[in-house]
């Protein structure tokens, strides 16, 4: 099936270099779960910080599951601080 992955901050550094902006789409297995994606791309655990599924936050246990569908997008951003 085909996903887009969003990537957005400092995270974008971890996409493929063929990505447009912070997103690429990529053809994942039907069982697929996020966690997958975060580990094929190597993004590190600690700075998985929101993730959300066209638009729905995922906790982490659900980000083990394979709940992603064709069409979907998911989007992770790092921890932020500011002030």
């Amino acid at each position: 099936m085909k996903i887009t992955l969003k990537l957005f901050a400092t995270l974008d550094v971890y996409l493929p270099a063929h990505a447009l902006a912070n997103e690429v789409e990529l053809e994942v297995a039907d069982d697929a779960t996020p966690n997958d994606l975060i580990g094929q791309f190597r993004v590190p655990e600690d700075m998985v910080h929101l993730v959300l599924l066209n638009g729905i936050y995922l906790n982490p246990a659900d980000r083990a599951k394979p709940v992603m569908h064709e069409g979907d997008a998911l989007a992770i951003w790092p921890p932020v601080a500011g002030g």
